[in-house]
């Protein structure tokens, strides 16, 4: 396999689609506060580098709030700014200023609920927030006004007036006045509320090329949002990613190979993002129809992995983890011949990590009862019986990668929650 080159915006727009994709009142969010944003910037003549960190923080603005909850919560014009519900703001920033591409773009995201009158502009920190913080403000609170009715035009009278009352003590005046000039063509409200359906154009910008160690890169941050949300789930993505790589690596698979199938480790449960978190830290066992939404995850990942152009082969190796070789996995039903050698390890990895790994509410499986669990699923022909051979000659060093990774995973969560010090994640 060749070395990839794949665009930092379309990871940021498929990763925006999937998290607003957990409820129908919120699909679109993003993209349409993206697009406000950004017209918002150009008109008050912003430099392209700053428009093109508020175009990626207007994108991912919300990836802090945790639960469907606190998401619908955002969507009220004013109770999604006074019932505590900003501390999604600080954990956007948390999850997305390690990445370095992201770090201005983080710091957007940090401060995009302060009002303009607050003292001497500030945050609670007593930092001064960007310029870009104060527009990402406005737009995302113009579309929560119409967020339950998607005919802006009919309103628009109605949201400016509203707007222009707040000018000076919620938001900022210069971009009230830029968004009014924006808001009287009807034009600009047609696209606002079809932006979700690729009616505005991001390049526009210039874009930043990941080689494959960016990506990597990318995918551990994609990772923490996909696990963070939940105890249940704070370390999985890690654990399985570790076990993909050492095991591609113990059956013969070439190094770059297994960088891939290890980004596909971190990618896998991308589609749990549409999943209301409620489902996933359920303890008990889930309804008929509650097991129905969360199987949709894989078919979720597939198709938000299907959009960005260079990931074809690890968007397999993700996606197709539930797959099983006599055909009766999900959500496809493919059979050995259509499953490639990587997809059939992530298979063996996220069973291994699932029934391995310690949760909330259960221990982890010992050796004897993880290998009896994989050995019967050989003789079921569901998983590769090569791949399980190969864990089995390994196990200790395998199992000892995951419980190692997991750790470490444990630690970074911990920290996540609880950070030490203003600048501490």
């Amino acid at each position: 396999m060749k070395d990839i080159q794949v665009s930092l915006f379309d990871i940021v727009m498929a990763l925006s689609d999937v998290i607003d994709m957990v409820s129908p009142e919120i699909e679109g969010h993003h993209r349409r506060v993206a697009y406000m944003a950004v017209g918002i910037a150009r008109k008050m003549k912003l430099p392209e580098e700053s428009i093109r960190n508020l175009f990626l923080a207007a994108l991912l603005h919300d990836c802090g709030a945790l639960s469907l909850k606190e998401r619908l919560l955002t969507l009220q014009f004013e109770m999604g700014e006074t019932n505590g519900i900003n501390s999604h703001a600080e954990m956007g920033y948390r999850l997305l200023r390690s990445f370095k591409p992201m770090d201005k773009a983080a710091q957007i995201i940090r401060y995009h609920h302060t009002y303009w009158n607050s003292p001497a502009n500030s945050a609670s920190d007593g930092l001064k927030p960007p310029v870009e913080s104060f527009i990402l403000h406005l737009a995302d609170r113009v579309d929560v006004l119409t967020c339950r009715n998607r005919d802006y035009s009919m309103r628009a009278d109605k949201i400016k007036e509203m707007i222009k009352r707040e000018s000076g003590r919620k938001f900022m005046p210069d971009a009230v006045d830029a968004f009014l000039r924006l808001a009287g063509n009807r034009a600009f409200w047609m696209e606002t509320a079809n932006a979700q359906k690729e009616s505005f154009r991001r390049d526009d910008f210039e874009d930043i090329i990941l080689d494959l160690d960016g990506v990597f890169g990318v995918a551990r941050l994609i990772e923490k949002i996909i696990d963070f949300r939940s105890r249940f789930t704070a370390t999985h993505s890690s654990g399985v990613a570790a076990v993909a790589e050492e095991l591609a690596r113990a059956a013969g698979f070439r190094e770059n190979e297994c960088a891939m199938i290890k980004i596909a480790g971190y990618l896998h449960d991308l589609g749990k993002l549409a999943i209301p978190v409620e489902i996933i830290e359920k303890p008990d066992r889930l309804t008929e129809e509650e097991f129905n939404i969360m199987k949709k995850h894989t078919y979720y990942s597939y198709h938000i992995l299907k959009k960005i152009k260079g990931l074809k082969d690890i968007n397999h190796f993700a996606s197709f983890h539930h797959e099983r070789l006599n055909g009766k996995g999900y959500p496809f039903g493919l059979k050995a011949d259509e499953l490639s050698p990587g997809a059939r390890v992530m298979c063996v990895a996220d069973i291994f990590t699932a029934i391995t790994e310690d949760r909330p509410y259960r221990k982890g499986m010992d050796t004897k009862q993880a290998l009896r669990a994989l050995q019967s699923m050989v003789e079921n022909d569901e998983i590769d019986p090569d791949l399980v051979d190969c864990l089995k000659s390994n196990y200790d060093r395998i199992n000892g990668v995951r419980a190692e990774s997991q750790l470490a995973a444990v630690k970074k969560y911990e920290e996540f929650l609880n950070p030490v010090g203003a600048g501490s994640v």
